[in-house]
């Protein structure tokens, strides 16, 4: 049956894909947006790429009034705004929990205090951020969870997990839900903050409430002029304006990356499956690339073969060594499966970002970062 569903941040780069899906399945979409600079230029224009059967109201999260008016009548939520950005969220810190952590709270706050019966469910984009370091095995002590890796070690240039107890090398494994949450950036707290205030809000006031821990996402309409988004479309812009892709630590760090497509599958179960109310799920591949494998590929599909990653044996705070997703939970509970694979999707991006002008504003982040002395 058709619902009316609102998408925050509904003209960024997950949540535009979504509202593609949503009007497909005949739903009625409504979308709030501010349209960040950041994300979509200084001119803050609707993305040609918006669906044009949506309906769209341009404001703030924060703005009680104007997401007063958008939750009229909606019967679905999706809450995807946010501002996106480990390096950044460490430096511009009021920023970042203004948007997500308060953004969000005017939202709940919003459905605690005005009529909202119309409101079934609530699915928030949380993030894998949340983990900080992903789950491990040591030889000697089992399943261990290390946090932060010591400023000792990183001055050493010694990249990979020791185990707390024995500072044994440590196997990464893949994790689960269960893992505890320690999160080593503004951004990973905020995400974290979404989660757990959507959470108990929703339980709170009897609405359902789902949230979908996203791992690395790639594919079109990521701002390939935002230094701060994911490292597909970083590297993507430096490639494309003939600069060597910059590469923290070694390159072995490893992620889980995962197709914007198999994001909205995701978003769909959890919105039509009871099965996953007040529930947590990862939603990633299974499997885990290197940072320095993305670059090579991006180059050589790019046709730049004259570039070379440019590895500067840095550490970036923030930053985690290895995570990726163990997905059992959602495959179990919702009927989830990853159809896209990395070969595929990067095909895609590829054929997307070819078409794209990219400004590369990597390198005054970088020095950003290096100002403010969150490089070692």
């Amino acid at each position: 049956m058709p619902k009316k569903v609102l998408v925050t941040g509904g003209a960024g780069f997950i949540g535009s894909h979504l509202v593609d899906k949503l009007i497909e399945l005949d739903h009625r979409v409504r979308v709030f947006d501010n349209l960040e600079p950041q994300v979509h230029g200084d001119k803050q224009e609707i993305p040609n790429y918006l669906n044009k059967e949506c309906e769209f109201i341009r404001g703030d999260i924060r703005s009680r009034e104007k997401l007063k008016r958008a939750l009229e009548g909606v019967e679905i939520i999706f809450h995807q705004a946010a501002l996106v950005g480990v390096g950044q969220s460490m430096y511009e810190i009021e920023r970042y929990i203004e948007a997500n952590t308060l953004g969000t709270a005017n939202l709940l706050d919003i459905l605690a205090n005005e009529k909202h019966n119309s409101v079934e469910k609530l699915i928030v984009a949380s993030s894998m951020s949340i983990y900080g370091e992903g789950k491990y095995s040591c030889k000697n002590c089992g399943i261990v969870f290390p946090k932060l890796r010591s400023l000792e070690q990183l001055r050493k240039r010694d990249w990979e997990m020791k185990c707390p107890i024995c500072r044994r090398s440590l196997v990464c494994l893949a994790t689960d839900e269960d893992k505890p949450l320690y999160p080593t950036s503004v951004y990973a707290i905020s995400k974290r903050d979404q989660e757990e205030m959507c959470l108990n809000i929703g339980r709170a006031y009897g609405i359902p409430t789902v949230a979908l821990r996203y791992f690395n996402v790639y594919g079109p309409r990521q701002a390939l002029s935002n230094p701060y988004t994911g490292v597909a479309a970083i590297f993507s812009a430096r490639i494309k304006n003939h600069h060597n892709p910059i590469i923290f630590e070694d390159g072995l760090q490893s992620r889980d990356f995962i197709y914007v497509t198999d994001i909205v599958q995701a978003d769909i179960l959890a919105m039509e499956k009871e099965e996953a109310n007040f529930e947590v799920f990862n939603v990633g591949t299974g499997r885990k690339l290197t940072i320095l494998d993305i670059a090579n590929i991006l180059i050589e599909k790019l046709g730049k073969d004259e570039l070379h990653p440019e590895i500067v044996s840095k550490y970036r705070e923030g930053d985690i060594r290895h995570c990726y997703a163990d997905i059992s939970k959602i495959k179990e509970k919702l009927g989830y499966k990853p159809e896209v694979k990395f070969e595929e999707g990067i095909s895609k991006l590829i054929n997307w970002a070819k078409k794209q002008k990219a400004v590369d504003r990597f390198e005054k982040s970088k020095k950003e970062l290096e100002k403010k002395r969150l490089t070692i």
